[in-house]
């Protein structure tokens, strides 16, 4: 029993990677699965699809690792956060369709919080702002608009959950209904400072408490795996929300350890340990990861639009084929030329929280095309990593400003990209040597829990670098380049 299966379920496909004894990755199976935009703004996952590639992926990779149930120690789990669902406490059928993390529908309810002077309390609470990103306000909406929805959570009929629960209460069979303290964290409904559900922001709310599950370590026992399912019982003993997977993947584990995943979106963490902070430039304050009872806290500032851009310029535009012909065409762009890409497609994330404003380019001329498209596009997520390392060194006096920066994700592939991203920070980038650091983080928090893999201090004495990446830009086109960025998000704010 050396072996420990993790389990990844992202925003865009679901999973399963099996790690050996030594945390190598013998085997790889993942699925992608619809999204469903109902209204403009609105974004949704088929539960039934969720749990569908989550255990499909799994057997599959199992089977391409070639062992047996016998031989997995112990589950850990990583998965998109903030994605909302509520399911039948007898039946295990979920009500609706999942709400994602991405979705805008309660930009009204969380309006109305801030009219009604709670996003104090909110954030002094949970570290969060009253925004439609996390859960708390998609789960209102549910039990406001879903026929009968809320009489029954009244009753104690139905439950909540982030999808980690929402997978851990399918895998035991409904045995157990549970979270860690990461997802909880990002729910709006968590008392990062008490460790506690919190009665009063639940009362604001409007949301029956005994639908929330219950909170545990990131290591921890969260129950077994129906037999049926993998041919044996196996544990899952450990959890995190993928940002803060990622963050244990990269070893981030010293206060002023920074690093910054590039997804869907990007999510970039500064741990700052014991010490919650309370953000002066509207970042996040969240739990870094929780093990023996301590959580570690973090600054966290998410950008909604990362690889997304990306996956825009191949499936909206059409000018590219596949994401790594973004890198040549930016290479062959115009230098002369200076197109700035704001992609606020769902609105801006950190420090800006502005749900409203929309996509806009700038500098187009006559000769725009493809190259300088794709160039934008890559240099919009080093503008906008750029915002959250200011804001983060602004609000923790710790953060001296330079720090390295470890990145990880699917953009991190490029090179020309991290290049722009160290230029434009004026500080080294490190890309380590396993890239599936989200994977790897769920994966060290079962095994260490199995006994399978050492402690933390052990794990990041094994941190290794593939490739350092050094600022080279002159700081006057660094400063002026970024300069005409903020002149363009502050431009599309206003339209």
């Amino acid at each position: 029993m050396t072996h420990i299966l993790a389990i990844d379920q992202g925003t865009t496909s679901s999973r399963a990677i099996v790690f050996d004894g030594q945390m190598n990755i013998t085997a790889v199976a993942q699925e992608e699965f619809a999204q469903h935009y109902p209204r403009s703004g609105w974004v949704e996952h088929d539960p039934a699809d969720l749990w569908s590639t989550t255990a499909g992926t799994c057997r599959e990779a199992i089977e391409r690792a070639g062992i047996a149930p016998a031989d997995i120690a112990a589950i850990g789990i990583t998965n998109q956060r903030e994605t909302t669902l509520v399911w039948d406490r007898a039946t295990g059928q979920p009500i609706h369709n999942a709400i994602v993390w991405q979705d805008r529908r309660t930009a009204d309810i969380c309006a109305g919080l801030r009219a009604a002077g709670h996003e104090a309390e909110i954030t002094r609470k949970t570290g969060l702002l009253a925004d439609p990103y996390f859960s708390g306000t998609k789960l209102k909406w549910l039990l406001d608009t879903v026929e009968g929805a809320r009489a029954r959570a009244e009753r104690g009929e139905l439950l909540f959950g982030t999808v980690d629960s929402y997978l851990i209460w399918k895998l035991t069979g409904g045995a157990a209904h549970v979270t860690d303290a990461t997802n909880a964290a990002r729910t709006m409904l968590y008392n990062i400072r008490t460790g506690e559900w919190d009665a009063g922001i639940c009362a604001i709310l409007g949301i029956p408490m005994a639908m929330l599950p219950e909170v545990k370590d990131c290591a921890a026992e969260f129950g077994r795996t129906r037999a049926d399912l993998f041919g044996r019982e196996i544990p899952i003993l450990g959890v995190a929300g993928d940002q803060q997977a990622a963050t244990v993947g990269q070893a981030c584990f010293t206060p002023g350890m920074l690093k910054s995943t590039y997804g869907t979106g990007c999510f970039a963490l500064l741990n700052t340990g014991t010490e919650l902070v309370e953000s002066r430039n509207r970042l996040l304050g969240t739990i870094a990861y929780q093990l023996d009872g301590k959580p570690a806290y973090a600054l966290e500032g998410s950008i909604f639009i990362a690889g997304a851009v990306v996956q825009w310029l191949r499936d909206g535009l059409k000018i590219i084929r596949e994401a790594a012909e973004t890198q040549p065409l930016a290479e062959a762009a115009d230098d002369g030329q200076s197109v700035i890409l704001v992609p606020a497609f769902t609105g801006l994330g950190a420090p800006y929280w502005n749900p409203e404003c929309r996509g806009a380019v700038y500098g187009l001329t006559r000769n725009s095309g493809p190259a300088e498209l794709a160039r934008a596009a890559l240099e919009s997520v080093g503008y906008q990593t750029r915002d959250l390392v200011e804001a983060m060194t602004a609000d923790w006096q710790s953060a001296s400003g330079g720090e390295v920066l470890r990145v990880d994700g699917g953009m991190t592939a490029s090179d020309w990209a991290m290049q722009f991203l160290a230029d434009i920070l004026g500080a080294p980038v490190d890309r380590p040597a396993v890239l599936e650091t989200t994977a790897l983080g769920a994966a060290w928090l079962a095994g260490m829990r199995a006994g399978v893999y050492p402690g933390p201090d052990e794990f990041a004495r094994g941190w290794a670098l593939e490739r350092r990446f050094e600022p080279r830009m002159a700081d006057a086109a660094r400063d002026a380049k970024y300069a005409a960025w903020a002149r363009a998000v502050q431009a599309t704010m206003t339209v």
